[in-house]
């Protein structure tokens, strides 16, 4: 396939913290370019994404949202990702598949820090991207300030591509620093062409400079023009801007407002000019995209819809795909162009587009699928799953429901990968591990409202166990039940004693001439584990040995059954005297945090119980530092939810079972309390 058809597109993802106005900026974008004849407010519920009634109800992105366009003779394709940190897995699986991003957020030094996750992502799979600073009209420093606090979160180097114009405060127009041309803003209209402001020369001057020397950096050419002081054509910082944004050496910043469709132009412009191709975001890939032997798709988003039932939204990679061919042996059911919830058909897509194909009922977010068989010949690289950090017990609100959960929590995890659930065997509780609350909630009311299983939650129940400290030998256990037939008869005499944490239960006899006949022993260690599934506590026993060392018999009445309930008595009457205590699971944290945000998280960890191992810078995460310590997992349930409030949402962290260790004593009366409560 020829360069040329893969040149007349761009995919370009809006990605950015949550209420910086990505939303607001992809309705301008469709306004700008006549996608939409009226355009929407995410205020007034009538926007093109954003469009289903969660999203709707929360005046937030909750799921991407793509939607075409064209200008300057480019067929946009934006994909306009939720800002909430809970969401990031639905945002990185979409990076993955676009050529470009535009980060949005406010001008405000203080909240830039909350992009340091998206850059740290964007820069380890080498996504170009720039920044637009929306609602610039409300800026909360001036310009230099907000790009000094973007140099700092940022590893590559941030570039001014425009410099503001203020009148009295307000901002009134730009400058761009390629051409040195200033323009003038006008609402819904493009920019009018004015002199440059006589009072904003030395500023511009400096802010084009510091352009220039990072371009050339990259650049021995224009580096020897800046030498000699030659004024380098316009034509060539074009190329350099185009070159180094591909090849992900460089942010340019731009800025507007998108309410009143400020400098959304001039972003159009420069992403016709800037923004690398499909064919250099294949090379980058290490993909052929023009000498392809075989169409190659990756599924970037699952959508289960009401009347269409499943879509997959893929970018093509390379080759030529066609309405009816078979993708990794799966025959498609449609090949679609969206524009949020709408639907056009097509008959084709080319290598760079981003559709919506149907019913391909076996891909899953990530697969990389082919027109050559089941199994493509190569496998795309995709995001890992970001690992669960908050939990809830669900249970649907009616109990004929249950049936039917299973069914619909499978298709809810394909729609939404960081979502994981499991039925835990000790509590017997159905679990929903995901990213926070919001996270979870969207996932109740998604499985209310399209699979009509209202749910009741409550934070799951801590998994303790209980174990002993005292040895008790001889325990008998005698069980004699005489009916009108045969009887049931079973003695024997138990030796109990405590093992080290961590070795488990063990059984074993020392019977010597059959006092217990062999037959009848494994009932006796039946008896002895069913009753440490449910131990004086009333949690599951562990790390304790059971020795049968005596024992009688009948030669008629004795049974397995007589046995096992002889060994279950001995063990009631026995285990209450071995000094039972209560063990919780203790779970090894790593909480990766900024610096200067260190401190609070070691007091979170001492004030939530917990045991501070050391911390560390974190590596490849300049200003980060990685906290390391032990949690009580019954501290654990809402860490996340404080950690993001002291760290302004970007904290994060991963952790997994260590051990068991003993309830503090006033700990366990209030935990025994509340449990004979709630049985």
């Amino acid at each position: 396939m020829s360069q040329k058809v893969l040149s007349g597109s761009r995919n370009v993802a809006i990605v950015g913290p949550y209420s910086s106005g990505k939303t607001s900026l992809l309705e301008s974008l469709l306004s700008v370019t006549g996608a939409v004849s009226r355009k929407g407010k995410v205020n007034d519920g009538n926007t093109v994404g954003d469009d289903s009634p969660e999203a709707r109800n929360r005046q937030m992105t909750v799921e991407i949202n793509a939607a075409s366009t064209e200008y300057g003779g480019i067929r946009f394709t934006f994909v306009d990702c939720p800002g909430s940190v809970e969401l990031q897995q639905e945002t990185f699986n979409a990076l993955v598949g676009v050529d470009a991003a535009v980060v949005v957020c406010e001008p405000d030094p203080g909240k830039v820090l909350t992009l340091s996750p998206l850059f740290q992502f964007l820069d380890t799979w080498e996504i170009p991207h720039l920044v637009w600073l929306n609602k610039m009209d409300r800026a909360a420093g001036n310009f230099s300030e907000v790009l000094a606090a973007l140099k700092s979160v940022s590893s590559r180097p941030v570039i001014p591509h425009q410099y503001p114009i203020r009148q009295n405060h307000e901002l009134v127009g730009f400058i761009d620093l390629v051409s040195e041309q200033a323009y003038h803003y006008h609402p819904g209209a493009p920019a009018d062409p004015v002199p440059l402001p006589e009072s904003l020369q030395a500023e511009e001057q400096a802010a084009r400079v510091e352009m220039l020397e990072t371009l050339a950096d990259f650049d021995d050419h224009l580096l020897e023009e800046l030498l000699e002081e030659i004024e380098p054509p316009q034509e060539e910082i074009v190329q350099d801007l185009k070159l180094e944004l591909g090849a992900d050496l460089i942010v340019p910043v731009f800025f507007g407002n998108a309410l009143e469709d400020y400098g959304v132009r001039p972003l159009l412009e420069a992403l016709v000019r800037e923004a690398p191709e499909p064919v250099v975001t294949c090379q980058r890939r290490g993909i052929d995209c023009e000498n392809a032997t075989e169409t190659l798709v990756q599924v970037m988003k699952t959508f289960f819809t009401p009347q269409g039932g499943k879509l997959s939204l893929v970018r093509v990679w390379q080759g030529l795909l066609t309405d009816g061919e078979a993708l990794n042996g799966e025959r498609m059911g449609g090949i679609y162009e969206l524009k949020g919830q709408q639907q056009i058909s097509l008959s084709r897509a080319e290598a760079g587009a981003i559709v919506a194909i149907a019913r391909l009922e076996k891909a899953q977010t990530g697969d990389t699928l082919s027109t050559l068989g089941a199994m493509p010949a190569v496998e795309l690289p995709k995001v890992d799953r970001l690992e669960p950090v908050y939990a809830l017990a669900i249970a649907p609100e009616k109990r004929s429901d249950e049936v039917k959960l299973s069914g619909a929590l499978t298709k809810l995890l394909e729609e939404d990968p960081s979502l994981v659930w499991e039925q835990h065997g000790d509590t017997h509780e159905v679990i929903l591990w995901g990213q926070g609350d919001v996270h979870l909630n969207l996932a109740m009311d998604r499985l209310a409202r399209k699979y009509n299983l209202p749910m009741s939650t409550h934070l799951p129940k801590v998994q303790y166990k209980e174990t002993i400290r005292q040895t008790k030998e001889e325990i008998r256990g005698r069980y004699k039940h005489q009916t009108g037939g045969h009887g049931q008869f079973g003695d024997v005499f138990l030796t109990i004693k405590p093992l080290p944490p961590g070795s488990g239960f063990t059984f074993s006899d020392t019977i010597v001439g059959g006092v217990v006949p062999k037959q009848y022993i494994p009932s006796v260690e039946h008896g002895v584990r069913e009753y440490l599934s449910h131990g004086p506590l009333g949690f599951p026993v562990v790390d304790v040995a059971v020795t049968l060392t005596h024992g009688s018999y009948h030669n008629v009445d004795s049974s397995d059954q007589a046995f096992k309930q002889a060994a279950r008595i001995a063990m009631q009457s026995g285990m209450p005297t071995c000094s039972p205590t209560l063990l919780e699971p203790i779970a090894a944290v790593e909480i990766s945090v900024p610096t200067h945000f260190t401190a609070n998280v070691l007091k979170l960890i001492s004030g939530r119980r917990g045991q501070i191992l050391g911390y560390e810078g974190k590596p490849d995460w300049p200003g980060w530092d990685l906290v390391s310590g032990h949690i009580p997992q019954a501290e654990m349930q809402t860490l996340i939810l404080e950690l993001r409030s002291l760290t302004m949402g970007v904290g994060f962290f991963r952790w997994h079972y260590d051990h068991l260790q003993p309830v503090p004593e006033k700990l366990t009366e209030q935990i025994l309390a509340a449990t004979s409560q709630s049985s």
